[in-house]
């Protein structure tokens, strides 16, 4: 007996509820005409990827942060409307955003 049978037989009314699973791993994310801006820059003494030039609705803007920050396991924020990763990664940052539609322009070395 495993553990749905077992959930099944205390709890016999119980409907689960199964959430719609997003597959292709895209949200509706406003695209802007501007092409974004990815840069490097050391601060601290550490190397940190900056994502600039997103002009659209705040909570889209959370979400791209998050999207990105998930898919690369690192850490990171947003601060003065721009999405600061640590780390270098402008290649694979790049790579994602073509990929979910944007333009992106790298800036810098």
């Amino acid at each position: 007996m495993d553990l749905q049978d077992q959930l099944k037989n205390l709890f016999p009314n119980h409907v689960p509820q199964v959430e719609p699973e997003n597959t292709n791993n895209t949200f509706d994310i406003w695209i802007q005409d501007k092409p974004l801006l990815c840069k490097y820059e050391k601060r601290k003494g550490k190397p940190t990827t900056i994502i600039d030039g997103y002009n659209g609705a705040k909570s889209d803007f959370k979400i791209l942060a998050s999207l990105l920050k998930k898919e690369l396991n690192v850490g990171g924020g947003i601060k003065n409307e721009k999405i600061v990763i640590q780390g270098d990664y402008r290649e694979q940052i790049m790579q994602r955003l073509i990929a979910l539609g944007f333009q992106v322009k790298r800036v810098g070395g």
